[in-house]
C-alpha cells in the first residue's frame, strides 16, 4: 500500500475520541479498498492499520485500540451492507451519482450511515456532526454542507431517534 493511499487530515492533532478516530480509520480503510479496486476484508484492514497508525502518529494507547476495534466494527458494516447503504446514499442525493462523487466524500457518508442503519447506540445526529468534521479534515470545504444535506435525509427517514432519546409511550 502506499503513502499516497493514506490522507493526512487537515489538522495538527489527533482525535483524542476513540470512536471520531476508529470513524476515520474506516473511512480511510474504505477510501483505500475503493480506489484499489479491493474487498474491504479483516486481512487487509491488518496489513492497513500499522501504517495508518504511523502516518497519523498514533501512540500505541487504550485510545488508539479502541479506535481499531470501533474502526474494525464500522468498515466490516459496510462491507456486509455495501448495497443497502449505498442505496440509501444513492435515493438522498438528489442529481448524485454515487460514482461521481469523491470517494472521500463517498466513504465518509458510508460510516455514517452504517452508524445510523445499524448501530442503535450511537444518535444519528452524531453520525452526522463526526461526518461532516471528518469531511472538514478531509475533503474540500463545501463537501460538509452536501453530506450534511444528505445525511440529514437519511436520517429523517429513520424510525428511531435522531438524538438517541428513548421513545416514551403515552
Amino acid at each position: 500500500m502506499s503513502d499516497e493511499i493514506l490522507h493526512e487530515p487537515n489538522r495538527t492533532t489527533v482525535p483524542v475520541h476513540s470512536k471520531r478516530l476508529g470513524r476515520e480509520l474506516a473511512m480511510q480503510f474504505l477510501f483505500r479498498c475503493d480506489v484499489c479496486g479491493e474487498t474491504p476484508e479483516m486481512e487487509r484492514f491488518d496489513a492497513f492499520y500499522p501504517q495508518a497508525a504511523e502516518v497519523l502518529g498514533l501512540p500505541e494507547n487504550r485510545v488508539a485500540r479502541k479506535a481499531r476495534d470501533y474502526a474494525m466494527r464500522v468498515f466490516t458494516l459496510v462491507a456486509v451492507n455495501r448495497d443497502q447503504i449505498d442505496k440509501t446514499i444513492a435515493a438522498r442525493a438528489e442529481h448524485w451519482d454515487l460514482d461521481r462523487l469523491s470517494v472521500v466524500d463517498r466513504n465518509i457518508m458510508r460510516v455514517a450511515t452504517a452508524e445510523m442503519l445499524f448501530c442503535d447506540d450511537i444518535p444519528p445526529v452524531v453520525s452526522i456532526d463526526e461526518a461532516v468534521e471528518i469531511a472538514r479534515d478531509y475533503s474540500n470545504p463545501a463537501a460538509g454542507n452536501f453530506i450534511n444535506g444528505v445525511l440529514n435525509a437519511v436520517k429523517n427517514q429513520l424510525t428511531r431517534s435522531p438524538r438517541g432519546e428513548k421513545e416514551t409511550q403515552a
